[in-house]
Formats: C-alpha cells, structure tokens, sequence
C-alpha cells in the first residue's frame, strides 16, 4: 500500500529531472507538501506526442466509464499482480502509464505499541523517487459542461528488503533506464512493461521514523520528517 505522499520539490526541478516541459497550468514553483493523500493533487508526467509532459493528476483513478467521482476514492492503488486485468487499470495499463515523482513515502509500523510507528521512505542517493502510475482522464455523466479530470494510480508490489518488514507492499519505484520503456505506447513492448513490476534493489531506499502527526492529513510541514525523540516513540 501506498498511501500517503511527500511532494516538496518544486515542479521545474522534477520536470528537469525527469526531461520533461510543464504543462501550461502547473505553476514552476508548486505548491509543497508533506503530507498527501488520496484525492490531492499529485504531479505526474507522460508521453505526449513524442515528448514528456509533467502535469498534475487527482490521485485516484477514475475509468472512463465511471458513473462519478466517489469511485477514485479506493483506486489510488493498483496491485501489480492484477493491474493487467483488472478492469479498472488494464486499458490505462496498456496505454496510459505515468510516472509519478515524488520525495518520499510514508507506511506505518504495525508492531510498534500501543500506537503504530509512520517511517518515512526516500531514495538513499537523495533523487526525487519515481513511481510507476497510470493515468485516465474522466468526464461527469451528470455534468457535461465541467472540464474533464486528469486521475492517477501508483501500482504496488510485494514488499523488498528496504522496507525492513514495515510493510508487506511497496510502490513500485523506476529507475532512469527503464522511463522510456514505461512511458512507450507499444504494445510490443507489454512483456518488458511487466518486468519492471518488482520491489526495487536492496540499497535504494532509506527511512527514519517520523513524528505520528503525520497520520492527520490536516497536519503538514518539514517538521513532519523530523525523527521523533525516544521517550515518544512508543
């Protein structure tokens, strides 16, 4: 699982890490945050005609033929064991893949009591983490006049050494060498697509524990990431 995020780095500087332009609407300096949830807004950046675009998405998918909004509440997550056939990824699997940029993710401790630890997980070399996503683009049946709506996914898999046991599920995290193939339309290219959907190396990710506000998504700000003092740890 997946689901709660860190964005603090501003766009330009994901887009520039990633060779991407911005989309007109995403503003170069951003927004930061360090505690985001489902339904936020999360940057993301696809193909578009030959070239990268980072734009912002709802972080939630929501399928084409989806009757409303609500159903992007539970699909902020696709399982990389099912995401091929699942219907409500496997059309934005095949066509639609993203990547999605993000400082760091937060999971929870469970063996920690009386109260469950947060951990916060970012790369160990100190890059943004970019995550596999997919994408859709959804239009209200009730309401045809509103804009249509830019939603997202982050796939998960089985948990790697990194995650130290914390948790038994991970986002799937990209390296530089297989952008391309993520982001490529062909569908030729499926079988390799699915080769990358593994827990990354041992070694590519730190974590720390972190203060337990975190888990009230109206708490936000760098003093989230700070390692809390022993005598509150448990």
């Amino acid at each position: 699982m997946c689901g709660r995020i860190a964005i603090y780095s501003p766009p330009a500087r994901m887009a520039s890490f990633l060779d991407a332009a911005l989309a007109p609407e995403v503003d170069p300096e951003g927004h930061p945050s360090w505690n985001i949830g489902p339904t936020r807004r999360i940057a993301g950046v696809s193909a578009q005609e030959g070239k990268r675009l980072l734009d912002r998405y709802r972080w939630g998918l929501i399928p084409s033929w989806a009757k409303d909004i609500s159903f992007g509440v539970k699909t902020f997550n696709a399982r990389a064991e099912t995401v091929a056939e699942k219907p409500s990824f496997r059309s934005a699997y095949k066509h639609r893949r993203l990547l999605v940029p993000i400082d760091g993710f937060y999971e929870w401790d469970r063996s920690v009591t009386p109260k469950p630890q947060p951990h916060f997980f970012a790369r160990q070399d100190g890059n943004p983490l970019v995550l596999a996503g997919l994408y859709e683009t959804w239009s209200d049946p009730a309401n045809p006049d509103a804009p249509p709506l830019a939603t997202a996914t982050v796939i998960t898999t089985s948990a790697g050494d990194d995650m130290d046991g914390i948790h038994d599920r991970m986002p799937v995290v990209l390296e530089q060498e297989t952008f391309d193939l993520w982001l490529s339309d062909d569908e030729s290219e499926l079988d390799g697509v699915a080769g990358l959907l593994h827990a990354a190396k041992k070694g590519t990710l730190v974590h720390h524990a972190v203060d337990r506000a975190v888990g009230n998504v109206r708490n936000d700000g760098p003093e989230l990431l700070d390692c809390p003092t022993p005598e509150t740890l448990f």
